[in-house]
């Protein structure tokens, strides 16, 4: 075998090695071009490619029956057929997708010799933007080598025909000089010597159909917005819906951006948005700009479905609005969304009421922390809803609470609404208005109502009445059980009942005190029965506080009937409660004395029995 026809074999068995990866080669540094996809005008290489490190493939439309080469050292001239899909990237882990038969117009900009080599396929068309240059070919056209060294930053272009046969197949660009094998001598690369270095590798699927032109939900995404970021910057849209919500006289959007099965600009179709309940739906297209309020419950448009938005109305001015938006392209359904846009506030619901202190107005923090969780001050909260059932924010650009004048009285004289609701989520404490109450010098209980007075249109809404009691601070109180006897494991409840100085129920204002307790035989189960409950305690609306045991305590428990004693230091007349209860173990409890005396009623009642019987005898 002559020396020339070894080397020949030896660059083949090279290149097939290279395009399965199965070769060490030097590799140039990953290319931080962003690589535009198909439809998108070619990249311009010769600004945003790293010379020796890019490789591009011609995305720009084609309208013609075939591919060409490009021309110019920035690839602007390059047209690719059949290109179905190109990912990001530029360097030697490209991806795309091209139909059996088409072909993918290649482009680089390199500094040195250069080569394109491929698993399979033909290259033609190779140039250079150096005049005088004519490249080579292996003899099955899947090599194609530039035989002298380029000067400067240099345009290469080339034009891969693809397979027939459906497959995966690879395409390299090398560059550099090859080595002689004295180990010193570097030389231009010709067939049988080609370039060493990696510079961009296309890992290529040919598919005998396209998958594209249709809706992936891969590569789409749709999600409700409050406020459509079609009109500004950033991630177009994100996919996940919005948990906010919509007050009357808003608006919802649904932003989408569709792409086919390549992650592909879809052509432009017809989109369809329709909307129950009468909704009003207008589709927007044009980006950097919301669209106005739609004018009917359907709308068509004409789009690629690239970073569009819905906007969703109301069709009447305060009516509460639930619908349900389907959307499609030619057709095909790609999201359905169902939003709410609540209605006017109709209706005030009214709780969660404490008990005033007397010629007292302001509101008890720890009064609204016992009932809701809220450390703001305040003796009642209202709720605001509109006609179906949807909670309503009342900040103070939406309307002005008061009380009802006509329901005021001189025990009840007034009312103020420190804290305004500012949320609709049924889970948050800010869904409430926080209202107190102002009370005369005398205890008493009017019963009141709340008003809002809507500041757009002036609608004037008013609560249910709710009683307002006033009271003054504790002044007695009692203690007593829910029951007189407890087994070992229940639960008890010992309830504690504040007076004022005139006998009434205490306020929910005034503080108990500190208090001590001993219930022997029993387990706090909110606070530790030696370090008494909590000082800083308000009392329920009718000046009770109940708390709960546990019957027993880590030691065990024995049987039989105990007092207890709860003080409070607070009430001047407070004398120490004194419950008395019994406590069992529970199973079988009976004792000796109890069987002795159930024996000496059996032996008493056959005494009885025996005496009748003689009695009958002795008559016969």
């Amino acid at each position: 075998m002559s020396t020339k026809t070894l080397r020949k074999r030896i660059s083949l068995v090279a290149v097939t090695a290279l395009s399965a990866g199965l070769l060490t080669i030097v590799t140039t540094p990953v290319a931080s071009a962003n690589h535009p996809a198909p439809g998108v005008a070619n990249a311009n290489a010769a600004t945003l490619g790293t010379a020796n490190g890019s490789l591009f493939v011609a995305t720009a439309s084609n309208t013609t029956s075939s591919a060409a080469v490009s021309t110019d050292s920035a690839g602007t001239s390059g047209l690719s057929k059949g290109l179905l899909a190109k990912d990001t990237s530029s360097g030697t882990a490209q991806t795309a997708t091209v139909l059996a038969g088409g072909a993918l117009s290649l482009y680089a900009n390199v500094t040195t010799a250069a080569a394109f080599t491929a698993t399979a396929g033909t290259f033609s068309g190779t140039r250079s933007t150096n005049a005088g240059v004519t490249a080579l070919y292996n003899s099955s056209n899947s090599t194609t080598v530039y035989p002298i060294a380029l000067i400067g930053a240099t345009g290469v272009a080339t034009v891969w025909t693809a397979p027939t046969a459906v497959g995966t197949y690879s395409i390299n660009l090398l560059t550099g000089f090859y080595l002689a094998s004295n180990g010193t001598t570097r030389s231009a690369p010709d067939l049988d010597n080609l370039p060493p270095t990696l510079s961009g590798r296309i890992t290529v699927t040919v598919v005998a159909t396209s998958a594209g032109g249709s809706v992936s939900p891969v590569y789409s995404a749709c999600n409700t917005a409050t406020s459509t970021i079609q009109a500004s910057a950033g991630s177009y849209p994100t996919g996940v819906d919005s948990t906010s919500s919509v007050a009357d006289g808003g608006d919802w959007y649904i932003d989408y951006n569709l792409a086919d099965a390549y992650n592909a600009t879809l052509a432009t179709g017809t989109i369809t948005a329709t909307a129950t309940n009468g909704a009003l739906v207008n589709i927007g297209t044009t980006g950097g700009t919301a669209p106005a309020a739609g004018t009917g419950s359907t709308d068509l448009d004409s789009s690629t479905g690239a970073s569009d938005t819905v906007r969703i109305s109301q069709p009447t001015a305060g009516a509460p609005l639930t619908t349900t938006v389907t959307l499609s392209y030619n057709g095909t359904v790609f999201c359905t969304k169902t939003v709410t846009i609540a209605g006017k506030a109709s209706k005030l619901t009214v709780a969660n009421v404490g008990t005033q202190d007397l010629s007292a107005s302001a509101g008890s923090v720890q009064w609204m922390y016992q009932e809701i969780g809220l450390s703001s001050a305040g003796l009642f909260t209202v709720l605001a809803t509109d006609s179906a059932g949807n909670i309503v924010a009342t900040p103070s650009t939406y309307g002005t609470f008061s009380a009802d004048a006509a329901t005021l009285t001189t025990v009840v004289q007034g009312m103020t609404f420190p804290t305004l609701a500012s949320s609709t989520s049924s889970s948050s404490t800010s869904r409430f208005t926080l209202g107190s109450f102002t009370c005369g010098a005398v205890a008493g209980q009017a019963s009141v109502k709340v008003k809002l007075t809507i500041t757009g249109t002036g609608d004037v809404i008013s609560s249910d009445a709710f009683t307002a009691r006033c009271a003054d601070n504790p002044y007695s109180y009692t203690v007593s059980l829910d029951k007189a006897s407890y087994t070992q494991g229940e639960l008890a409840k010992v309830t504690v009942a504040f007076k004022d100085s005139k006998g009434f129920a205490a306020n929910s204002v005034t503080a108990v005190g500190a208090n001590t307790w001993s219930l022997p035989m029993m387990t706090g189960v909110s606070f530790t029965l030696s370090s008494g409950a909590s000082a800083t305690a308000v009392t329920k609306a009718d000046g009770t506080i109940t708390y709960t045991m546990t019957v027993g305590t880590t030691s065990g428990l024995t049987a039989g009937t105990y007092t207890g004693i709860v003080e409070y230091s607070v009430p001047a007349a407070g004398v120490a409660g004194t419950p008395t209860y019994t406590v069992k173990t529970g199973g079988d409890t009976t004792t000796n004395a109890d069987v002795l005396k159930s024996i000496v009623a059996l032996i008493a009642s056959i005494n009885k029995q025996i005496q009748a019987l003689q009695k009958l005898i002795l008559k016969r």
